[in-house]
């Protein structure tokens, strides 16, 4: 708790802005994100997973790097700002062969990190960085 008597209670949604809507709202429904609300007016979505975990994808990314470059990661200069998404998962083995099976690939991992969690690292279409844990 702050000081002040504010909590922070959870986290609400991780923003993701991407090129192609019909790309992202492909990929995002293939990792189990089904319950989509468009936002028209914002030119985004809210997508929820059955465990509630909510992404918002922001349909206004820029086409000048058309090859998924992450600029967070990939550029030479290290910018500040969020580098990845880390999701709790209950089975690595599961998601290997998810990952087989639709082709996405592993750009790290898996990796024991830490005492409590396995990771494995993939990216989203524009080159977000994308983070599953297997928690022991």
């Amino acid at each position: 708790m702050m000081g002040n008597g504010l909590s922070i209670l959870g986290v609400e949604h991780v923003g993701i802005r991407t090129r192609s809507k019909e790309a992202s709202l492909a990929f995002y429904q293939s990792l189990g994100f089904s319950k989509v609300v468009m936002l028209p007016e914002h030119n985004a979505c809210e997508m929820e997973n059955a465990a509630g975990v909510r992404v918002n994808l922001i349909f206004s990314g820029s086409e000048q790097y058309p090859d998924a470059h992450n600029v967070l990661l990939d550029a030479e200069i290290k910018y500040a700002g969020i580098t990845h998404i880390a999701f709790v998962i209950n089975s690595m083995s599961a998601f290997l062969q998810f990952c087989e099976t639709q082709e996405i690939r592993i750009t790290e991992g898996p990796l024991k990190i830490g005492e409590r969690r396995v990771a494995c690292f993939i990216r989203d279409p524009d080159g977000t960085v994308l983070e599953f844990n297997e928690l022991e």
